[in-house]
């Protein structure tokens, strides 16, 4: 396991430049779960990830001359920016490969923080191919995002400061891509005290470290998709396997649908913004991928914040429309002035609001006379929206619900 005299002296080493962030005890998520709940918020850190304790502990550690030839680094995320302001911090050159696909407002937000950006590769694997090859032809260092043990070290100083805050915790929750994070604060947990549980957390859609975890060799994925990012890693590495082998307790899956929940759930209900990745932990305590004894003290490292604007509002929709708190339905009219008004009214009456509204008497489905009408409506629930159906039935309205 990663050595707890490393986890320390990096914390000795990051103190005066990383955040400590808050372990926030979540009354509705201790509620629900008949435990009692912390979060280690590492969406507040800054750039908004934990990564920026690793980077900086591994570039704190060069030596002069290494810091002087300059780091490399592939990502397109929040590795990308933890090593960029880490080495800006050390009067470094950084340079960050990432794919060509990478969208621009992480390119600017990389460039932003005072690193030299490259587009190489269609896909993160051919970009950190090719920054390998780059560091080496330059002679310059490149910076691992997990398969260092000063970056591992640097991350484990999450589970110090969770252990500072609440000493007695019972089980420790951790999302895992790469497993930088996992084998540092895994390790530092386990040398505390040994009687805590450690949970690893992965994404259904990259599998490669569950599959490796319960075949213990490593196993790669031939592809991942996952809306949790920052856990989307195809392959397994053998050095931070090992750690995990020997300091996790369990390892379970979440899917995308209960990412998403949990990331609605804590945005809405605990006014936290967080990315896939982050809420990970969240999402298998929500669904009771974690067993535990009642009033258990849980601590979940929310790793990061990082969300794509786009997919949050997408999150946010589809989560909307399955609590039944917006409904679409599509009603066919005959073409006529008032015809229309007569809708709305019997929508008023069961008092929904109409958001959005498309008509259409084009289609090729339409009797001619006819018009096809697309109404979007916020409803209260499923006893709202089945009031909505019986107001439009007795109104003498045939309509279709969509969602």
């Amino acid at each position: 396991m990663v050595s707890l005299n490393k986890i320390v002296q990096a914390k000795r080493t990051i103190s005066n430049f990383v955040y400590k962030t808050p372990m926030a005890f979540s009354s509705k998520l201790s509620a629900l779960t008949d435990a009692e709940v912390y979060l280690k918020q590492e969406n507040l850190q800054r750039t908004g990830a934990y990564k920026i304790r690793g980077a900086y502990n591994k570039i704190a550690n060069l030596s002069d001359s290494e810091k002087q030839k300059g780091v490399v680094a592939a990502s397109a995320g929040n590795h990308a920016q933890g090593v960029a302001i880490s080495a800006r911090e050390f009067k470094t050159r950084a340079v960050i490969v990432m794919p060509e696909s990478t969208p621009l407002l992480k390119v600017d937000g990389t460039k932003s923080l005072g690193a030299e950006v490259i587009l190489k590769g269609d896909n993160f694997d051919e970009a950190y191919a090719y920054a390998i090859n780059f560091a080496k032809e330059q002679g310059m260092v490149f910076i691992h995002p997990f398969d260092d043990e000063f970056v591992q070290a640097g991350q484990g100083t999450v589970g110090l400061e969770m252990l500072d805050d609440i000493s007695d915790l019972d089980i420790v929750v951790i999302p895992v891509g790469g497993g930088g994070l996992a084998s540092g604060v895994a390790s530092c947990v386990k040398q505390e005290n040994p009687d805590i549980k450690v949970v690893a957390v992965g994404a259904k859609g990259a599998p490669a470290m569950f599959n490796s975890f319960n075949a213990k060799k490593s196993l790669n994925s031939k592809s991942v998709r996952t809306i949790a990012d920052g856990i989307a890693v195809r392959d397994a590495s053998p050095i931070t396997l090992s750690h995990i082998i020997e300091c996790v307790d369990e390892f379970v899956q979440v899917d995308d649908e209960e990412i998403a929940t949990a990331i609605l759930f804590l945005l809405e209900s605990q006014k936290i913004v967080v990315e896939g990745a982050g809420a990970a932990g969240v999402a298998a305590l929500l669904h009771n991928k974690i067993k535990h004894e009642k009033n258990a003290k849980i601590g979940i490292v929310l790793s990061g914040g990082n969300i794509d604007v786009q997919m949050l509002s997408i999150i946010i929709e589809k989560g909307l429309i399955k609590s039944s708190r917006k409904m679409i339905i599509s009603v066919t009219l005959i073409d006529k002035p008032g015809a229309l008004l007569s809708l709305t009214d019997a929508l008023k009456n069961a008092n929904a609001n109409i958001v959005k509204i498309d008509y259409d008497r084009f289609s090729t489905e339409l009797e001619y006379g006819d018009a096809m009408i697309t109404i979007t409506l916020e409803t209260k629930g499923i006893g709202h929206q089945r009031l909505v159906s019986k107001t439009l039935h007795d109104s003498g309205f045939e309509f279709r619900q969509i969602f």
